[in-house]
C-alpha cells in the first residue's frame, strides 16, 4: 500500500533483495548469507537481516541501515552455525521505514519455526490482511510479507509446501520469496515472474538469490532461474520443483530490472544486464543522435549505456560527473529534502572535462525530474555550452504497484508532460527517450515477455481497486 507519509522522489526506488542457502552440513551459513546480501545491497539500503536454522530452532538478527553496519562489532559471529539460512535487504514499498518491518519475518506456527523474506509488492494486501484479522490473526508489522507468511501458515495444515501451494493463488502482485523452516529451504516466484530469482550450487550447498551477482559473491555456480510460478523445495532429499496451477501463458518480468535495478554484472532469465544496457546506449545513438563534443553517463547505472552510445556515435566517452563512492543511491534518503542534499554530496561536475564543451548525458530514467534538473544546472555552472539528455527507457507515464515505489501519478513528470515540455522544464538543450519498441529490443536475448505498465498503463493484474491517487495533472 502507498504510504502518504513518504514524500515523492526523483529517482527510481529500489525494492528488495533476497538470499538463501541450504547446506549439507552444520557450518557458519550466516557468513554465506552476509556476503550474498552484500552483493545485493544495491537492491535495498534501508534495512536488512539474516535468519539461521539450527537444532530445530531459528535465530535471527535484523537492523536498519547497510549490511556491514547491521552486522558490525561481531554481531554476525553471534549467529549460530546451522544448515539453512535466509537473508533480506529492504527498501520499503509497503510498511513504514522502521525496524519492526525489517525482514526476514520470523515466527512459530503450524509448521513450527519459520522465516520468510520477500521481494516485490502485493496489490491485495489490505483484503488479505482483513480476512486474516477476521480469523483472529495478530500482526506485529505493517508489511505485506507478514501477511504472506501468516496466510501460508494458516493454510498449511502443518505442511509448509501445502501452505505455499494453497496461499500463492491468493496473492495478487509481484513476489519472489525465500522461505525457511527448520528442515527446508523454499524458493517461490510469482506466476508472471515479475521479480527475478535464481538458483546455484556452491560445492554441495544450494543457493537461491535475487541476482546472479550474489551467486558469484559466494563462489556458487549458476544453475538456472526459478521459473514463473515455480515452487522449488530444497531438503535432505535434494531439490524438488513444483509448479502452481493456471500459470499465464506469457511472463511479465519487470523490464526495469534491466534498465536500472539489477547490477550490470548480473544475468536475468538468460539476458545479460550489461549487454542490455550497452545496447540501449547504441540504440539511443542510432535513433536519437545529437551533435556534441563528449558523451557521459550519470554514474553508475548509466555508464554502460553511455559507452554504448559513444561506440555507436563516434563521440568520445568522457567522465563529466564525479561520484562520491561513499554515498549511496540518492533515493535511499527517507525524505525529499535529504535526497536533494545528498545529491550535492554524491556528485560533482568535472570542470576541466566539460568547460566549453557540448555534452550528452545518458541516464536510465527520469521520475520527477528534480535530480536531472540539478545535474543540468551543475554542468552549465561548470562551463558546458550545451547539455543534451538521452534516456535509456521510455517516458514513465503511469505508477507501478508491483514492487517499485512510484505509486502516484503526481510523482511523475511524464504523467503530464511530453518530451518537449520535459526538456523545457529541465532546462536542457534537448531530451530524447528510448521508445518502448527499442527498449524491448535491448532484452531480445531473454525469452520472456515483460511488464511495461509504468510506460503503457497495462499491468499483469487489474489495478482498478488498488489504493492509488487516480489524480492526473492536466
Amino acid at each position: 500500500m502507498f504510504r502518504s507519509d513518504k514524500l515523492p522522489f526523483d529517482s527510481m526506488q529500489e525494492e528488495c533483495g533476497v538470499f538463501g542457502v541450504y547446506s549439507t552440513e552444520n557450518r557458519d551459513v550466516a557468513h554465506t548469507v552476509y556476503y550474498g546480501l552484500y552483493a545485493l545491497q544495491h537492491r535495498g539500503q534501508e534495512s536488512g537481516g539474516i535468519a539461521v536454522s539450527f537444532a530445530d530452532k531459528i535465530s535471527y538478527h535484523k537492523g536498519m541501515g547497510l549490511i556491514p553496519d547491521i552486522f558490525s562489532g561481531g554481531v554476525l559471529d553471534t549467529l549460530p552455525e546451522g544448515d539453512i539460512a535466509i537473508g533480506h535487504v529492504r527498501y520499503s514499498t509497503t510498511g513504514a521505514s522502521q525496524l519492526l518491518n525489517a525482514q526476514p519475518v520470523v515466527f512459530t506456527g503450524k509448521c513450527g519455526k519459520m522465516a520468510l523474506a520477500h521481494n516485490g509488492n502485493l496489490t491485495n494486501t489490505k483484503q488479505l490482511r482483513d480476512e486474516l484479522i477476521a480469523e483472529n490473526a495478530v500482526f506485529q508489522t505493517t508489511i505485506d510479507s507478514e501477511v504472506m507468511a501468516i496466510m501460508i501458515n494458516s493454510l498449511s495444515d502443518g505442511d509448509i509446501l501445502t501452505g505455499v501451494k494453497r496461499a500463492c493463488p491468493r496473492f495478487k502482485g509481484a513476489y519472489a520469496l525465500v522461505i525457511m523452516t527448520t528442515d527446508k529451504l523454499i524458493a517461490v516466484r510469482d506466476p508472471y515472474g515479475i521479480r527475478p530469482l535464481c538458483v546455484g550450487m556452491a560445492d554441495d550447498d544450494v543457493i537461491v538469490a535475487s541476482e546472479t551477482c550474489a551467486l558469484d559473491a559466494v563462489s556458487a555456480n549458476y544453475l538456472r532461474d526459478i521459473k514463473p510460478g515455480e515452487i522449488l523445495v530444497v531438503d535432505s532429499s535434494g531439490m524438488h520443483s513444483h509448479m502452481m496451477d493456471d500459470i499465464p501463458k506469457e511472463s511479465r518480468t519487470c523490464i526495469f530490472e534491466y534498465v536500472y535495478f539489477a547490477r550490470h554484472d548480473s544475468v536475468l532469465d538468460g539476458c545479460s544486464v550489461y549487454a542490455a544496457r550497452k545496447e540501449a546506449g547504441r540504440l539511443l545513438a542510432k535513433y536519437y543522435p545529437a551533435d556534441a563534443d563528449l558523451v557521459s553517463g550519470v554514474p553508475d547505472s548509466a555508464n554502460v549505456a553511455a559507452r554504448g552510445f559513444a561506440e555507436e556515435s563516434g563521440i568520445p566517452f568522457v567522465e563529466a560527473l564525479a561520484k562520491n563512492r561513499y554515498v549511496g543511491r540518492t533515493f535511499i534518503q527517507p525524505d525529499q529534502r535529504q535526497r536533494e542534499n545528498s545529491l550535492n554530496v554524491k556528485m560533482n561536475a568535472l570542470r576541466a572535462n566539460i568547460r566549453g564543451k557540448r555534452v550528452i548525458i545518458i541516464d536510465d530514467s527520469i521520475v520527477r525530474g528534480t535530480t536531472m534538473r540539478k545535474i543540468i544546472k551543475m554542468l552549465r555552472n561548470a562551463g558546458a555550452t550545451e547539455v543534451h539528455i538521452r534516456i535509456c527507457s521510455p517516458i514513465i507515464k503511469h505508477p507501478c504497484h508491483l514492487g517499485i515505489d512510484i505509486q502516484t501519478y503526481s510523482q511523475l513528470i511524464g504523467a503530464y508532460k511530453n518530451e518537449e515540455q520535459i526538456c523545457r522544464s529541465l532546462g536542457a538543450d534537448s531530451v530524447r527517450y528510448l521508445s518502448v519498441e527499442h527498449l524491448l529490443e535491448t532484452c531480445k536475448a531473454s525469452n520472456l515477455s515483460f511488464c511495461l505498465g509504468c510506460f503503457t498503463g497495462e499491468y499483469p493484474y487489474p489495478m482498478d481497486d488498488y489504493e492509488t491517487d487516480k489524480f492526473k495533472l492536466e
